[in-house]
């Protein structure tokens, strides 16, 4: 964790790092957060984490009190003021301190706050050995496109990951079909080489990794298909993977226990993974 923090401001001790109990993120998650990854001391791909954080300002009608270009400087200042080299940098708005009541309160200055972690992104064993993925019940509610700090379902779809002995939980629609992962985007690879996920829409978060990864693929003549699939459609594909600001593209080897193909990292994987991460170093900032 990294030892100075920004709240509203001004940059602290983590220690010194506060805010009201009445902070309406704290009462009622009435809030946004986002998270860009740091590779060599820069931002990776941050332009589209700032255009989603922006965005998602915008759907909860949450004005920031400060420019996005600002909020870069503020990323950036984390990432120096606390040596990092490799991880991330989290940033979260809420609608601030207030009374509490439902309704929006009036005059009040939103709450801004950042701090940064470092990492082992690059090395990961995971991407030489792969994850485990376990299926749960997506149980959040409809607007899942916007980056809220409502994120229960998510860590309870998480633990139960952990208990699993896994890495990554699968969200699954009652439909049965596949939404998203409790911090990561979906992907399987069909037997014909077709890279499927989920299309952008309220049901799932539009995923900055996700979106550039899909250009990368399609720049190199890989098959895209924007489409839900069903957990059995997953049990059967050539292979999966996962893509997330955190984790860049990892590949997923077992789906409930099911090893996938011979259980292996699969080729599209880490392909994606050297194309992505070869553009994050050439676009960081």
């Amino acid at each position: 964790m990294s030892d100075i923090a920004y709240v509203n401001g001004a940059y602290v001790p983590l220690e010194d790092a506060k805010i009201s109990i009445l902070d309406r993120g704290f009462l009622f998650a009435d809030g946004v957060y986002e998270v860009a990854a740091v590779i060599d001391g820069k931002l990776i791909d941050n332009e589209a984490h700032i255009a989603r954080l922006e965005r998602s300002l915008g759907e909860l009608r949450l004005e920031s009190p400060v420019s996005m270009a600002e909020i870069v400087e503020i990323e950036k200042a984390l990432v120096a003021r606390n040596s990092v080299t490799e991880g991330m940098v989290y940033l979260q708005m809420t609608r601030g301190a207030a009374e509490r009541d439902f309704s929006f309160p009036k005059g009040v200055t939103p709450t801004l706050v950042g701090f940064a972690q470092k990492k082992n992104i690059l090395a990961s064993p995971y991407a030489g050995k792969g994850i485990k993925v376990v299926t749960v019940p997506d149980l959040r509610w409809a607007r899942r496109d916007i980056k809220s700090v409502a994120l229960l379902a998510q860590v309870l779809a998480k633990q139960a990951a952990t208990e699993a002995g896994c890495q990554e939980a699968w969200m699954v629609d009652s439909d049965g079909f596949v939404t998203e992962g409790s911090s990561s985007t979906a992907f399987i690879v069909t037997g014909t080489g077709a890279i499927v996920t989920r299309p952008n829409s309220a049901a799932i978060l539009p995923g900055c990794t996700r979106r550039s990864a899909m250009a990368l693929a399609q720049e190199r003549g890989l098959t895209i298909e924007e489409r839900a699939f069903t957990v059995a459609e997953a049990y059967d594909a050539a292979e999966a993977f996962l893509t997330s600001a955190s984790n860049l593209v990892l590949p997923i080897v077992s789906i409930d226990g099911r090893p996938l193909s011979d259980g292996s990292p699969g080729p599209h994987a880490r392909r994606l993974r050297a194309l992505y991460l070869d553009f994050a170093r050439a676009t960081a900032v």
